[in-house]
This record gives C-alpha cells, sequence and structure tokens, in this order.
C-alpha cells in the first residue's frame, strides 16, 4: 500500500493531460509524469545499476592487466600513471558538466555513455597503436564515466524515497564493486588461456554495449516536477505528483551551484574521497603490489580481487537495507570507518612480512573490504539527503560537487604515489621482462651469481677477456665446490645468453633486485597514508543530516506521518478529489 487507511478513499479526478512518446520518440523522451508502481521503480532501479556496473567494469579492466600493457606499449609506469591522472581529470570536469542533469535529465546522459565508453573500450583500447592513442582513448573512458558518475546515484535518489534510500544506495554502490569483481573474475578465469590484454578490453566492451541496448530501449527518469521533490516515503507519491503540477522548476533551479556548494556538503565529499583512498588503491595498485612484493602471479593476484569485491558487494547491500530498517546511517558510517582503520593498519603491517599467505591476505582484505561497505553505502544515503535538505531539485548538482572531488582526490593520489613508492616505478617498467628472461635462463643466471661483480663486469664489457674468464671459472669451481671442467662448461653455457637479454639482465635487473628490496616499506608508508585519510573522514560524519539514535528517528517520523496525513485530508477537502478507491 502506498497511502495510509486514512487517505485510501481520495482519488484525483484532474489531471494534467499529456502526451505519452510514441516510436522512435520513446528513445530520447523519457520522462515519466507519474511516480512509477513498485514493480517498474525495481526493473528502473536494476537497469540504473546495471549500467553503472559495467560502466566501472569497462574502466578498471586496465588494472588488470597493467603489466601487459606496460610491455606491450614499453611504457614507463609514470606515463601510465599520468594517463590514469589525465582521465581522472577528465572526469573531474565531466562531473561540473553533469550538474546540468538537473535542468536536462539523467537518463539521456547515462544512455550517451554507456555507447561511447562500449564503443571506445571494445574497438577504440584493443586497437590503438601507440601509448599516445591509448592515452587519449582512456582519457575519451574517464569523460564519460565522470558524467555517469554523478546522473546514476541521481536516478536511484530519484527512485528511492528516503525510507528505502539506504538499500538503494547500496545497491548503486554495487556499480564500482561489482564492476571491479568482474575484472579481477573475467581476468583470473582467462589470462592464462587468452594472454593477449585486448582480450579483456573487448570482453568489457561487449558488455557495456549490450547494457547499452538495454538502455536505449528501456531506461526512463521522472518528470522535473516530481524529482525536485522530497519524498521520504512511498506514501506521498500522490502527494508529490500533485504538488509537481504547481512547482515553478526554473525557479528552484536558479544559482545552482551557490545554493549546494556548502559546508555539509562539500567538507563530506572531501572527507569520503579520502576514505576512499584505499579503494583507489586496490583498483590501480593491487596487482602489482601483490606480484612485486609477494610474487604472486598475476592471475593470483586477480584472485584476492574476488575476495575483496565480494566481501564489499555484500556488506553495502546487507548494511543498506539495516540502515533503512534502523532509520540510522551515522553509527554505520562510524563502525565502518573505525573498522576500515583498525584493518588497514593490519593490512599495512603486512607488507614487510614477505612470506604472508595467500589465505591470510584473504582474510585480512576481506574484513577491510566489508568495513569499507558498511561505512559507504549508508554514506551515500545520508549524503543524498543532505542534498535534499538544501534544495531536492538540485541534486545532481550536488552529487556533481562529489564527484569533482572524488575526481580530484583520485588524480592526486596517482601523482603522489611514484614518490611515495619509487620502486613500484622499475619493478612495474622492468619487472615482467626480467622476471620472464630469470625464469628462461635459471640456470645461467645461477652460474652468474657466482662470479663476482668486478669479474662479471669485465665479462660484460669483455666476453673474451681471458683474465676476466679464468677468474669467473675458479671463482664459480670454488663457490659451486666443483671440478674446473664443470664450472668452465657452466660459464660457456651462461654466455650463450643473448648479448640484449645479458645487458638487460646486467642493467635493469639490477635495478628490480634493489627496487623490490625496499619496495615492502615504501608500500607500507603509502598505506598507512590511506589509513590517515580514513581517520580524517570520521569527523566529517557529524555534518551530515541525520539520527545518531533511533528512537529520536521514529520521534521525527512519526511527526512527518502527522505531517502528510494532514496534507491528504487538506487535499481530499479540495475541489481536485472526489471521494472513491484508490487506485
Amino acid at each position: 500500500m502506498f497511502m495510509s487507511d486514512q487517505t485510501a478513499s481520495v482519488t484525483p479526478v484532474v489531471e494534467t493531460a499529456v502526451v505519452a512518446p510514441s516510436g522512435l520518440s520513446r528513445l530520447w523522451r523519457r520522462e515519466l509524469n507519474h511516480y512509477p508502481p513498485t514493480k517498474t521503480r525495481y526493473r528502473l532501479l536494476l537497469l540504473v545499476v546495471l549500467s553503472s556496473v559495467v560502466m566501472y567494469y569497462q574502466q578498471y579492466v586496465a588494472g588488470a592487466v597493467s603489466p601487459s600493457i606496460l610491455s606491450h606499449y614499453e611504457m614507463s609506469f609514470r606515463f601510465y600513471l599520468t594517463v590514469v591522472v589525465v582521465s581522472s581529470m577528465f572526469g573531474a570536469v565531466a562531473s561540473l558538466i553533469a550538474s546540468i542533469a538537473d535542468r536536462v535529465g539523467r537518463a539521456n546522459m547515462v544512455v550517451v555513455g554507456l555507447f561511447v565508453v562500449g564503443l571506445v573500450t571494445c574497438f577504440g583500447i584493443p586497437n590503438t597503436t601507440t601509448k599516445w592513442n591509448y592515452a587519449a582513448a582512456v582519457a575519451i573512458v574517464g569523460f564519460f564515466e565522470g558524467m555517469v558518475l554523478v546522473a546514476t546515484p541521481a536516478l536511484v535518489r530519484d527512485f528511492s524515497p528516503q525510507e528505502r534510500r539506504g538499500a538503494a544506495m547500496g545497491l548503486w554502490t554495487l556499480g564500482p564493486v561489482l564492476g571491479s569483481l568482474m575484472v579481477s573474475l573475467v581476468a583470473s578465469q582467462t589470462l592464462d588461456s587468452h594472454p593477449d590484454w585486448r582480450f579483456q578490453f573487448r570482453i568489457a566492451g561487449a558488455v557495456g554495449l549490450s547494457v547499452f541496448v538495454l538502455a536505449l530501449f528501456f531506461l526512463r527518469e521522472l518528470a522535473p516536477g516530481i524529482r525536485d521533490q522530497i519524498m521520504t516515503s512511498l506514501r506521498e507519491r500522490v502527494l508529490t505528483e500533485v504538488r509537481a503540477r504547481g512547482m515553478n522548476v526554473e525557479d528552484a533551479l536558479k544559482r545552482p551551484f551557490r545554493q549546494m556548494a556548502g559546508f555539509n556538503t562539500v567538507i563530506p565529499a572531501l572527507g569520503v574521497s579520502l576514505f576512499l583512498l584505499m579503494y583507489l588503491a586496490a583498483v590501480g595498485f593491487f596487482v602489482i603490489y601483490f606480484a612485486s612484493v609477494f610474487g604472486f602471479s598475476q592471475s593470483e593476484a586477480n584472485g584476492l580481487g574476488h575476495w575483496f569485491w565480494s566481501a564489499d558487494a555484500i556488506a553495502v547491500v546487507t548494511v543498506g537495507v539495516i540502515s533503512d530498517k534502523l532509520k540510522v546511517r551515522k553509527p554505520f558510517m562510524l563502525l565502518g570507518g573505525v573498522c576500515a582503520v583498525a584493518t588497514g593498519l593490519v593490512f599495512a603491517s603486512l607488507a614487510t612480512h614477505p612470506h604472508t599467505t595467500y589465505a591470510t591476505f584473504v582474510v585480512v582484505i576481506m574484513v577491510m573490504s566489508a568495513s569499507r561497505g558498511i561505512a559507504y553505502a549508508p554514506w551515500m544515503a545520508a549524503y543524498t539527503e543532505t542534498l535534499e535538505s538544501r534544495n531536492p531539485a538540485l541534486v545532481a548538482t550536488g552529487l556533481a560537487i562529489w564527484g569533482w572531488t572524488l575526481r580530484l582526490v583520485a588524480a592526486a593520489s596517482f601523482l603522489i604515489v611514484p614518490f611515495v613508492v619509487p620502486s613500484a616505478t622499475p619493478v612495474a617498467d622492468y619487472g615482467p621482462h626480467a622476471s620472464a628472461l630469470q625464469s628462461k635462463y635459471a640456470a645461467q643466471i645461477a652460474t652468474l651469481k657466482l662470479v663476482k661483480p668486478d669479474t662479471l663486469n669485465l665479462l660484460v664489457a669483455d666476453s673474451k677477456n681471458p683474465k676476466a674468464r679464468i677468474a669467473a671459472v675458479l671463482q664459480i669451481s670454488k663457490a659451486a665446490d666443483v671440478t674446473i671442467p664443470v664450472a668452465t662448461a657452466d660459464l660457456i653455457a651462461a654466455s650463450k645468453i643473448p648479448a640484449a637479454d645479458r645487458k638487460f639482465l646486467a642493467t635493469h635487473g639490477r635495478d628490480v633486485l634493489a627496487a623490490r628490496k625496499v619496495a615492502p616499506k615504501e608500500w607500507q608508508t603509502w598505506w598507512y597514508v590511506c589509513v590517515a585519510g580514513e581517520i580524517l573522514f570520521l569527523p566529517t560524519i557529524f555534518l551530515l543530516v541525520g539520527r545518531w539514535r533511533r528512537s529520536s528517528a521514529i520521534r521525527d517520523e512519526e511527526a512527518h506521518d502527522r505531517m502528510i496525513t494532514t496534507e491528504f485530508e487538506e487535499l481530499a477537502a479540495s475541489d481536485q478529489y472526489v471521494e472513491g478507491k484508490a487506485n
């Protein structure tokens, strides 16, 4: 039931005549002039969430194959991070532009974004021939993702009254979570059989284009007069439509950023962006981190993502529903934030324990990820409610501020990482090739390690130097406790390594080994930076609207219900309504 017993007998008899779009016009005229029934609303919410999932899937797929991308384009790690930064900046600009969704609507923005990103991911990126082409394609994806980042939560807010906002935002939060999970799941299952990194992009792009087709035909949005109001419960559906008839939308949309850029919108947006530093690092660096510090394969590192994102997905939906039931958000934000800090410290401490098992990481990252989910879903619900308290007609503008802030923080973090973790550059640049050569020439390299550095340098400079060759044979014989003929044969085998490979191992191989020695401490420092961001998030919780105690929230709800009942009674007595049965 959408109305209580006191209001079940009122039925509207005067409605504004609206011509429903038909034929091809339905592909761009998407406004609903009536609040949709429950089943339709759920289908629309599901489509919005699905759009968000595939958008993030396409954006994050590069992280699963970043070592292969670096190798293919002979791209330095710094260049790769610069590409990510530029993409984030494009996304920040697009987030601000997306504030026009308050005027022109949200749905078409999502449809166009799905189309462009799907095309670029499926056909554009796999066919790029230079690192500059690749960078341009990624920037395009970042731009349109920034628009969808604003439009999709705005749509979720429109279709979810406040009493069910936690569950709805929990579902929307599945977008980046399930997108990341899809990346790790598909990569871990297909990389061994399809090692070409382009395959991952083609799969992601094909999925994105499939969802674009669904959105093109079925995605709808509320008319401005309806969406520009606060709806606390579904009981108010009829009232919302009636209020919309006399609403001056243009007046509500004046000076949008001046209305929405307040202390209780900007500071919480910055706080949650800092809170998400660990999440951003997981998306961008977990594969590189686990491969370089702990020696996990690219497939194994992606496999850890299964556990990380699965725990997050369960947490955001479960806690969203519970926060709706208990009618409070802030206690969950505080609990999740504190747990995220605690588990983040544990995770950081493991960086300097190279023998940490795979199973240990599974447990730690699951708890760490679930903690983030416990805080984030209620935060999104509370933030949209805070935006509504300022002006419900400008929710997309408020979300644009949040999206812009998030993208700027993301860009800053990717700029800072190379300075905090300088060892990541040689490991990412030369590590994959060095590892391949070390595996290919394992026996020969083991022999060369027995030769003293000064002697080895002479051999590298002149492989036929007789004094160096004699010295090397004697050193191998003594260190390995083998005869001179055996040592000579081992040295001859080692000398057959191609000159280019010997030169690479002699120069970059040492750089990689040196970098791997200091990498654990440097990564640990970055994880502590991420934990500091989680700590800074905690005080910003207090700026959002909402109660801490359930009893206070219930009293607010009862007062609001009395007000709504009075409004229904006034409408029932007006000349717009007659007695009858509710629809």
